[in-house]
């Protein structure tokens, strides 16, 4: 069987029906409802270059697929280059945030420039992408605090920028409260809002921190 065949065979239509809510906005066809313990299966299964060799995918799994592929890959450079084909094609939030790269963790200097350019793109989802990266690889050792003043300058209207800005700050509370409290005060109205939701939400900021987040909503 292809890949589209094999992704029917694992077809659940009740979860299909509970997904699509999650991934709003696309065409009635477009997600076959396939659970992601049994993509990452299938993952290791298949070949690999025939997938990541077409594009635009029809079906919602098989950018998963994509993804989840991309995530795994080991060569960076062979990474970013194949990421960078991919980028104008995801149209998802759940997709965007399944591609994260594992090999970037070892080039955070290297990847640097790329996420200034992502972040300055008119593609909604390469944005978002972009913020990503520096929530899940630039927060820890990798961390500057010009780094935040990258995600504070963003002034976007699409939602899943947005929502990804407030998670980013909501992290970097969590793991750089020091440096990123001062910037709250830089944020759009609604960024800074959300993030002080989540940030209050979250056991990895102290109760301390949450009262004073809560002076400035």
């Amino acid at each position: 069987m292809n890949i589209e065949e094999r992704l029917f065979a694992m077809q659940d239509i009740r979860y299909r029906e509970f997904h699509k809510g999650l991934v709003p906005g696309m065409p009635e066809d477009y997600i076959i409802g396939v659970r992601m313990p049994d993509l990452r299966r299938l993952a290791k299964e298949i070949e690999a270059e025939p997938l990541l060799s077409t594009l635009p995918h029809r079906y919602y799994e098989e950018n998963q697929l994509h993804a989840i592929l991309l995530s795994g890959m080991k060569d960076f450079d062979q990474c970013l280059k194949q990421v960078e084909r991919f980028l104008p094609y995801v149209n998802n939030w759940a997709t965007c945030d399944g591609l994260r790269p594992r090999c970037f963790a070892k080039h955070t200097d290297d990847l640097q420039k790329y996420i200034l350019r992502w972040l300055e793109d008119k593609h909604e989802y390469t944005v978002r992408f972009g913020i990503g990266i520096l929530e899940a690889f630039y927060l820890d050792k990798a961390f500057k605090k010009e780094q935040l003043k990258w995600v504070a300058n963003i002034r976007r209207e699409e939602y899943y920028i947005k929502m990804m800005q407030a998670w980013y700050f909501a992290t970097a509370l969590a793991k750089q409260w020091d440096a990123t409290f001062p910037i709250m005060s830089t944020l759009p109205d609604w960024v800074r809002r959300k993030t002080i939701q989540k940030a209050c939400e979250s056991y990895r900021v102290s109760d301390k921190n949450k009262s004073t987040l809560r002076t400035i909503l």
